[in-house]
């Protein structure tokens, strides 16, 4: 059956992070520690290490092993890095999150900005200041470091395959600005070159279109199960059902079909930078 995310957001100071938060206090209290201390010994500030008690901003997951060490927390810190990690997206991706990581293939089809997974640092972070109602700048710069971070995927072994289909509008769409734009288009190129990702761009003189229903992303498990994913405005899910994903699967194969083969994506990308 198919699997609606509704999970209540993680704000900062409330659930997993709160409770991490009054963990990582009673351990350096045990300890007989003052934040400084723990600071100096992990590579943080006492005002870092007050942030991450408090509930106001991620721990990172080496942060968490130090700590855990460091306190003799006997596993407890770090038992809970994965529920922490999550807490670094926004709800409704955080099922999806969790799966990317451990795919061995990967389709997506982008209809609004470029892939999150192929974003240089720039691009991303005007995609989040631009996130309307306007998100915290301390948030930004949380959401910023999980989508970089999402990017391992490129180097992974063994390496998954990738393949994206990306409307030629969102290549047309300067967000952040020139310097930005060109930047992102640079590194589209780049991608594009690695032998286990493709990148396609489905031109807007095109008159036949199979992908009028909007985004969404395929994955394939190690386990062998097909997964999909479908978010707008922040209403997200993931289907298991196999029919419906077969659903999916085919509209992505017609769109591969209908878009610029990878070679014409690449010579039509080069067009665009020497254009501008």
């Amino acid at each position: 059956m198919d699997n609606e995310v509704q999970q209540p957001e993680y704000e900062f100071g409330t659930g997993i992070l709160c409770v991490f938060g009054r963990q990582l206090k009673l351990f350096r209290e045990r300890a007989g520690m003052d934040r400084a201390r723990l600071g100096s010994l992990t590579g943080y500030s006492a005002s870092t290490i007050a942030s991450f008690e408090q509930a106001r901003r991620i721990p990172p997951p080496k942060f968490i092993d130090q700590a855990d060490e460091v306190l003799e927390a006997a596993g407890v810190l770090s038992a809970g890095k994965e529920e922490v990690a999550r807490a670094q997206y926004p709800a409704f991706f955080r099922d999806a999150a969790k799966l990317e990581t451990e795919a061995l293939v990967l389709h997506v089809y982008a209809t609004q900005a470029v892939p999150g997974l192929l974003q240089t640092q720039e691009y991303a972070r005007a995609v989040f200041a631009m996130w309307r109602p306007e998100l915290d700048e301390e948030v930004v710069e949380q959401r910023l470091a999980a989508r970089l971070a999402r990017q391992e995927i490129f180097s992974r072994r063994p390496a998954p395959h990738l393949s994206f289909v990306i409307e030629e509008a969102v290549l047309l769409r300067p967000l952040g600005g020139e310097a930005v734009w060109r930047g992102q288009l640079e590194h589209l190129m780049l991608i594009a070159e690695k032998r286990n990702a493709e990148v396609q761009v489905m031109p807007l003189s095109r008159q036949e279109h199979a992908g009028l229903a909007g985004p969404f992303t395929l994955m394939e498990m190690k386990d062998g199960r097909r997964i999909a994913y479908a978010e707008v405005q922040g209403d997200s899910r993931v289907h298991t059902e196999r029919q419906r994903v077969r659903e999916l699967e085919r509209t992505y194969g017609t769109l591969r079909a209908q878009a610029h083969t990878p070679a014409e994506s690449r010579a039509l990308i080069e067009k665009l930078l020497g254009e501008r």
